[in-house]
């Protein structure tokens, strides 16, 4: 365990941006695993695997490199005191970065499953609010640490293993949301369509 950990550590100095998506890809995948096994309890048998290529690619190809130069730009700010600099960066990081990251989350993760706009913004307008209030109560406190205490390359580590539960609940919402859209899908029509609907009658 031990030379794994310096291992991985080593990875993330010489080439961060790989190492970090391929971790953020393990840990949204595994989230979804444990949010259809655990939380769910679907079954081997009815396991989603699209889903959680779906979660996966997400983490690995988009969340993963758009974290990596974000932390890269938090890090390279220069501030007057220790006090500040962990003051700020915690400010930037989930009262701008953050509330951009869940809208691109339930955007993304609408659009992977082949829906339409109309629908992404709809399942944004549904769950971005609790979501956003939940993140903030999970990772003020944890970026706060993060930024205090944890040395720069590792900071995106810490946010990882706590994002293994935090991805779990993210997937176990986002499955809700999708499967409200599936079975209520007139409540999901757009304003314009259902006006359309009525000048037809």
């Amino acid at each position: 365990m031990a030379s794994f950990l310096r291992a991985f550590n080593a990875s993330l100095v010489r080439r961060p941006m790989v190492t970090q998506c391929a971790t953020s890809f393990t840990l949204f995948a595994a989230g979804d695993v444990i949010a259809q096994q655990l939380i769910e309890r679907k079954g081997l048998e009815k396991h989603d695997f699209a889903r959680t290529a779906r979660l996966g690619f997400y983490g690995g190809a988009l969340f993963g490199p758009l974290v990596t130069k974000w932390f890269q730009l938090l890090n390279k700010l220069q501030f007057s005191s220790p006090t500040k600099a962990v003051a700020y960066r915690v400010y930037l990081d989930q009262f701008l970065f953050t509330p951009g990251i869940v809208a691109f989350f339930f955007g993304s993760m609408t659009l992977l499953e082949g829906r339409g706009f109309s629908e992404a913004t709809e399942r944004i307008r549904e769950a971005y609010v609790p979501t956003l209030i939940r993140n903030w109560g999970v990772f003020i406190p944890t970026q706060v640490i993060n930024f205090a205490v944890v040395p720069h390359h590792l900071r995106f580590v810490v946010v990882s293993v706590v994002s293994l539960f935090w991805n779990t609940y993210l997937s176990s919402v986002n499955s809700r949301k999708q499967t409200e859209q599936e079975s209520h899908p007139i409540k999901h029509l757009s304003e314009k369509t259902l006006d359309q609907l009525d000048q037809v009658d």
